[in-house]
């Protein structure tokens, strides 16, 4: 294969910066940002499994610094769900208008978010024990396996839980990195990891373990209100982001 275009790598660079950034400050959000650099210069069918092969990388390195939030107890019916949930969504694709999915999904994050930035007291929901962890883990995995987003379900279910910043990190972090793992596993099956995908890889891999390093520093200088706003801002701007995919 040809060495890309300067001008190329310049953009997946960059993009591989900002997204590791982000996700090691927050947990989640490497395909939202990241997609925004990548799809101008490489196609959709290598960009989901770099975005997925990345997020692995990035979690991976960060588990140490979140393990005081991992509760087993409350992780495994999440990654049941989602485990399930992916084959589900690949199989739905098919059947599935993913424009349309993308709108709804956006919408329903921009309302979630406008809610919840005007609410003193977010509610908290106590019932439903892990049977109700478990639908939600279901519902990424779907989601995950339709449209590559495994992430809001998780995110919006574990704040709704009123778990702590670490809490919250401790399940959203290895459920993405289980369900993302599985789909590079996926993508392989599939016969989309070929050349193309591995010199990108090579490019994006340690810039984005820089990112993700500088964004593990500033999370552990954050306090619980701002990480909490600094979530529903990525929830925002996805939801803007899917919306105006859907779109274009």
């Amino acid at each position: 294969m040809e060495v890309p275009p300067l001008g190329d790598m310049a953009l997946v660079v960059a993009g591989a910066a900002a997204a590791g950034f982000v996700n090691g400050l927050s947990g989640t959000g490497y395909g939202l940002v990241s997609l925004g650099f990548w799809l101008h210069a490489m196609p959709p069918t290598t960009a989901a499994p770099l975005v997925a092969l990345c997020s692995v990388c990035g979690h991976v390195q960060s588990l140490p610094r979140i393990w005081k939030g991992l509760i087993w107890s409350r992780l495994w019916p999440f990654l049941v769900g989602g485990l399930i949930g992916v084959p589900l969504g690949t199989a739905l694709l098919g059947h599935v208008e993913i424009k349309p999915l993308k709108t709804a999904v956006g919408l329903l994050l921009i309302l979630y978010c406008s809610w919840m930035a005007f609410v003193r007291r977010p509610p908290v929901i106590l019932s439903g024990g892990r049977l109700a962890d478990g639908i939600a883990g279901l519902g990424g995995g779907v989601l995950g396996g339709m449209a590559s987003l495994s992430g809001p379900i998780p995110v919006i279910w574990t704040q709704l839980r009123g778990w702590t910043m670490l809490a919250q990190r401790g399940i959203t972090q290895p459920f993405n990195m289980s369900v993302l793992a599985f789909s590079v596993v996926t993508a392989a099956v599939a016969g989309f990891l070929d050349r193309t995908f591995f010199l990108w890889a090579a490019i994006v891999l340690p810039v984005t373990v820089i990112g993700a390093q500088t964004g593990l520093r500033l999370f552990r200088r954050v306090d619980e209100m701002q990480f909490r706003r600094i979530i529903l801002v990525l929830l925002g701007l996805s939801g803007l982001t899917l919306i105006a995919s859907s779109l274009g």
